[in-house]
């Protein structure tokens, strides 16, 4: 499941906002990396729920690493798992991101994935804690390098 949440973590920008998730935020022509970031985060949480290929395909740089605990993972492994994982995730929204620069062109974001959803016929809440590492790229895209998630214990 944790495999699913890591497309969480991030991503250029969902045009349509996911059913039961909130919708991206509006970021205007000539947006700060902040606000680009911060709504790729977004994007990402909804293309979760829409199991949406092309925006992981867009978000992830082709040498794209996660790791999840002692787990280790190609941009494969993770695209693979994000758009055909036997859970069906119905909501999922970031919570406390921060934006931390560092640099023209490499910041990380942090912050809380909650993903809602059924595994085996149950219904599951997760909240993971995330640090995303993005990368402006030479057309000015910004793409994710780097994903550590951690599984918080239930409230």
């Amino acid at each position: 499941m944790r495999s699913i949440a890591i497309l969480f973590v991030l991503v250029a920008l969902s045009e349509l906002p996911a059913q039961g998730s909130p919708a991206p935020r509006a970021v205007a022509k000539g947006a700060t990396p902040e606000q680009i970031l911060l709504r790729n985060e977004d994007g990402w949480a909804a293309a979760l729920v829409k199991r949406d290929a092309a925006y992981f395909n867009r978000m992830l740089s082709p040498g794209f690493v996660y790791t999840e605990d002692a787990k280790l993972m190609t941009r494969a492994d993770v695209l693979r798992d994000a758009t055909s994982g036997s859970d069906t995730v119905t909501t999922a929204h970031n919570e406390d991101m921060v934006v931390h620069q560092a640099g023209p062109v490499t910041a990380a974001v942090t912050g809380i994935l909650v993903v809602e959803g059924r595994s085996s016929g149950k219904r599951f809440v997760h909240r993971y804690r995330f640090t995303d590492t993005w990368v402006r790229q030479d057309d000015g895209q910004w793409q994710i390098v780097a994903a550590q998630d951690y599984l918080m214990p239930p409230k």
